[in-house]
Order: C-alpha cells, then structure tokens, then sequence
C-alpha cells in the first residue's frame, strides 16, 4: 500500500500522508530518490506564479468592463422578450397599465418617474432622468447606482447583452 501511495502522490506528498497516518514506508530508497524530484519543482513554481500573477491583474481590466457601452451591443428583441420575464412581474408594455412598477410603454425618451397614475419615490421624480437607451443600459445594470434612494427593488440585469436585447424588446413593442 505504500508504494501504492509512492507511486499516486509522488514522494514528498506519499510521505506527508503516511507520516499523517503514523505510518512508514516500507522501501525508505525509492522514497528518497521520489523526494529528491520535488525539490527540481519549485524552479518551475515561479512559472506557474506568473499565469497567476496575470489572472491576478485581470481584475484590473474590469474596470473598462464597468465602463460598456450600449453602442457596442447589438439588441435582439426576441432574445429580450425571454429577458423581459424576470420584468413582468412588476412591470407592463400596456400603455396606462401599472403594477408594481409603472408602466414601460413609451419609456425610451421619456422623463423618469413621470408616469400618469404611479407613485414614484422621490429619489425616481427627482432625478431628472431622461430614459434614452444609453441611460436604461446604464440603469438595467444596478438601479440604486443610477438613482440612490429608489424603491425598485431589482437588484440588475449583470450581463450587457441581455441589457441590450430587453432594450430592443422595449423599443420593439412598448413605443408608439
């Protein structure tokens, strides 16, 4: 069994297990001689580091992910009807249909927390917003980012194309 272990773990690692174990390998020469062959691995340690230290400084290049842009997507409204789903539930395309939320017929160049029959918070009537689809992009991500102190309380759609393509399902069948 223990150059069974040997063989599967290698020496140092064969040798950590059994010593765990209170246990000792029987041939104690090949151990030495396996044990010797960990000791060549950390000069390619520093190598497999490097790819580490490169997946470490991704998240540096997150920021310009932060920053898309909704020009550089291309909108499918049939893939947005599938988005809008997780919408439905508080919001309609009707024309004077309120829910929850209000209603999202016309909203694209529309003013935000204007909608005839809605009690907006302060924060959505106050903002000034005028919802044009690089504004609704920016907002679909995270609401509370875009109007601090709103009662929506849908926490963002994360992916830029499904932002995108509900866009284009809102252009496509909730404008005049």
């Amino acid at each position: 069994m223990n150059a069974k272990l040997l063989a599967m773990f290698g020496g140092a690692a064969a040798l950590a297990l059994l010593a765990g174990c209170g246990s000792q390998p029987k041939e104690a020469a090949p151990a030495a001689e396996t044990a010797a062959a960990p000791e060549a691995a950390p000069a390619p340690a520093p190598e497999a580091a490097a790819p580490a230290a490169d997946a470490a400084a991704a998240p540096a290049v997150t920021p310009a992910a932060a920053t898309e842009n909704y020009a550089d997507f291309t909108g499918n409204a049939a893939a947005g009807k599938t988005v809008f789903i997780q919408c439905q539930a508080c919001h309609s395309i009707k024309e004077g249909e309120n829910r929850v939320g209000p209603s999202l017929h016309g909203k694209i160049g529309a003013t935000a927390g204007q909608v005839p029959g809605f009690k907006y918070s302060d924060a959505n009537k106050n903002s000034g917003i005028v919802w044009t689809e690089e504004k609704l992009f920016e907002y679909l991500k995270n609401p509370r980012a875009v109007i601090p102190g709103t009662t929506m309380a849908f926490a963002g759609i994360p992916d830029p194309q499904k932002r995108a393509d509900v866009i284009a399902f809102l252009k496509a069948n909730g404008q005049v």
